[in-house]
């Protein structure tokens, strides 16, 4: 049988763009580290540089959260930040420029406010935060296996992924069985932790996902665009992988 399985390497509505459809974003409320101390929430270009795949391919976008409300870019995400980690993001940069993407992140709708049925696809953003927030989060699992067995596109990036480990469909089983998918990986948590000087995650992706059964979990080379499409289940390894996720999301639309 041929593998229906496809990896890709390497609204908020446009204005004047042909109108196709909405789409749900979901990012974390910002919470605290119990690994840091340090003040967390999501990854700035996991936010970014899917909403501009998605507003140019027509679609207009919701976000929401898991607390609703104001939400914020974990520091190093920021190319404003002073430790210039993301300075390069230009991506982000235009849009923290636009007021009404300042509006966008103070103006999240609550993850129990949303349904599946008004969107076409889900996109959930990864960051820090959801190592705390998403994994074993009963409301948003839901959320997420509605949108996956309603046929439409679910995808995922990086530590968002950490959903996988637990979410199970209406039959009771893990929602990643059978499947093939990716998340954070241990060399790329290896550079992060070498990098600060200390553990920053509680639990890492690739170990958990790889206790799992009848599942596999594959990573490329660290911080490569790497995304995987697995039927509706679409997810990406790490931040530089969200454009990739968005455009086998918006491929999978197109087909429909």
């Amino acid at each position: 049988m041929e593998s229906k399985i496809k990896e890709k390497k390497h609204y908020v509505h446009f204005h004047g763009a042909p109108f196709k459809g909405k789409i749900l974003m979901v990012a974390s409320s910002p919470t605290v580290s119990k690994q840091t101390g340090w003040p967390i929430g999501f990854w700035a270009s996991e936010l970014t540089h899917p909403l501009l795949v998605f507003q140019e391919a027509g679609y207009e976008v919701e976000l929401a959260s898991t607390d609703g409300g104001t939400i914020a870019m974990d520091g190093y995400s920021n190319p404003n930040d002073d430790s210039g980690y993301s300075a390069h993001d230009v991506i982000t940069s235009g849009y923290l420029q636009k007021d009404w993407f300042n509006d966008f992140l103070k103006t999240t709708k609550k993850i129990t406010d949303v349904s599946a049925e008004h969107y076409d696809a889900i996109f959930l953003v990864g960051g820090q935060a959801p190592m705390y927030t998403f994994k074993n989060n009963a409301d948003l699992e839901q959320l997420f296996v509605n949108f996956y067995e309603s046929g439409k596109p679910s995808a995922s990036v990086c530590h968002a992924t950490t959903i996988l480990l637990s979410a199970k469909t209406s039959d009771g089983e893990l929602l990643v069985k059978g499947k093939t998918w990716t998340g954070f990986a241990n060399l790329e948590e290896d550079f992060a932790d070498q990098a600060v000087g200390m553990k920053i995650q509680p639990y890492r992706i690739e170990d958990e996902a790889k206790k799992l059964k009848n599942t596999t979990f594959k990573v490329a080379e660290p911080f490569a665009s790497y995304a995987i499409e697995d039927g509706n289940l679409i997810t990406g390894q790490q931040q530089n992988s969200g454009s990739a996720v968005a455009k086998l999301t918006i491929e999978q639309l197109n087909n429909k």
